[in-house]
């Protein structure tokens, strides 16, 4: 009787609006966690997404699949993850052991499957370390390349009957793609589904251990820094090409055909993660790849249709810096000698103009569009016959005036 009454729901999920990717300007951009969300919990607010609370069943699919980390693990939070799997490889090797494999389960269907197991079975093999989470869904690939980053060998997601498998085997594929690309893809990822104790255990004993990382990473930052760390870790003292990644990867560059582009820098006023830069003294548009989340505002909004994405990961430090995608020389004033818009569009559309539009024929109005704004507003205004000066200005009428007119009707 005492357990009885009203008690607020649980909160899982933490959501940092300013983060997500979803929306700018009215165009679509990132959706990962509404194709993933099985509950309908989340749903399209403006430039981001709202998650209902009370709807929400908490099961992590939306933190795993979120490239900004506007969705994030509250319970518990991502770094404490890390610092488990850490403190597990790292005890293990204390002990004695050597290759560690991690299998990640349920608390429901996976501890139960264990437990029986261990009553009435094999057991799990001894190289095995199992650890529960509240779902498998929250397994994304950054924990997954997390877990090889800090020692394990291998790691196995073992699903349920309840278990959306969707989730895993799209941040597996993320992870594989990624180990094969560092030359560590051999079997260090799986998805199991066994339904019986003895299909759990035929399965794991029947699996080799590869070799675990002989120097293990100490798992600092959020997913994505985690992520590269891991995999450069993973490929060793050789630095890998660019690593093609499946569609829909929340890492990659971009192309940019810059004889389309005409620097409008509409990509960069809405690029979400600022992964798109420009320079204030030239016209120029730059690309810095280890910040870019691949949600397609840039192809989106751009009117030549000048851009396109490119998933992959480049783990070498040219990554982190700004590279220049385009740039030209800007157009200088006429009048001032400012420089101000571009030079090869300023060209273009005088050339488009001039002497063939009624509005530009027999008169200066091409030297407007030579101007920087504050000289053409002032050309305009000095210009006989401008709307803007609203004729000679009347003189100022005194008391002495009026006097004067009175007298006179007088």
């Amino acid at each position: 009787i005492a357990l009885k009454g009203v008690f607020e729901k649980s909160f899982h999920i933490r959501f940092d609006a300013p983060l997500c990717a979803h929306q700018r300007a009215g165009q679509t951009g990132c959706t990962r966690c509404l194709d993933v969300c099985p509950t309908g919990a989340i749903a399209p607010a403006g430039e981001h997404v709202a998650i209902d609370p009370a709807v929400c069943a908490g099961c992590g699919a939306c933190a795993a699949v979120c490239p900004t980390g506007a969705a994030s693990l509250d319970d518990p939070p991502v770094s404490v993850l890390f610092a488990e799997f850490a403190t597990l490889a790292r005890s293990y090797r204390e002990a004695g052991g050597r290759n560690p494999r991690l299998l990640l389960h349920d608390d429901e269907f996976g501890a139960e499957m264990i437990a029986l197991s261990a009553r009435f079975g094999r057991g799990l093999p001894a190289d095995v370390v199992p650890f529960a989470m509240p779902t498998v869904e929250r397994a994304g690939h950054a924990e997954l390349l997390a877990a090889l980053g800090v020692g394990f060998s291998s790691v196995a997601v073992l699903a349920g009957p309840r278990t959306d498998t969707s989730v895993p085997q799209r941040e597996l594929a993320i992870a594989g793609a990624i180990l094969g690309g560092v030359g560590a893809g051999d079997g260090r990822l799986t998805l199991i589904e066994p339904r019986d104790p003895d299909a759990l255990e035929d399965t794991l004993y029947g699996e080799e251990s590869p070799a675990a990382l002989p120097t293990p990473i100490l798992p600092l930052g959020d997913r994505r820094q985690v992520t590269r760390l891991a995999a450069s870790a993973l490929a060793g003292d050789a630095v890998p090409p660019p690593i093609p990644l499946p569609q829909g990867s929340p890492y990659g560059a971009i192309a940019l055909d810059a004889d389309a582009c005409t620097l409008c820098l509409a990509c960069v006023s809405l690029c979400p993660p600022g992964a798109l830069g420009d320079n204030p003294d030239k016209p120029m548009v730059r690309f810095q790849e280890t910040a870019c989340v691949q949600c397609g505002i840039c192809e989106t909004v751009c009117p030549e249709n000048a851009i396109s994405l490119t998933p992959q990961l480049d783990l070498s430090n040219a990554a982190m810096t700004y590279r220049v995608m385009n740039e030209e020389e800007p157009f200088c004033c006429i009048e001032c000698g400012k420089p101000f818009g571009v030079k090869s569009t300023i060209e273009k559309i005088v050339a488009k103009l001039e002497g063939k539009h009624w509005m530009f024929k027999g008169s200066s109005n091409t030297r407007l569009i030579r101007m920087c704004d504050d000289c053409r507003v002032a050309a305009q205004y000095h210009a006989e016959g401008s709307p803007f000066r609203m004729g000679e200005r009347p003189a100022v009428r005194t008391t002495d005036d009026d006097l004067n007119d009175r007298k006179r009707l007088n």
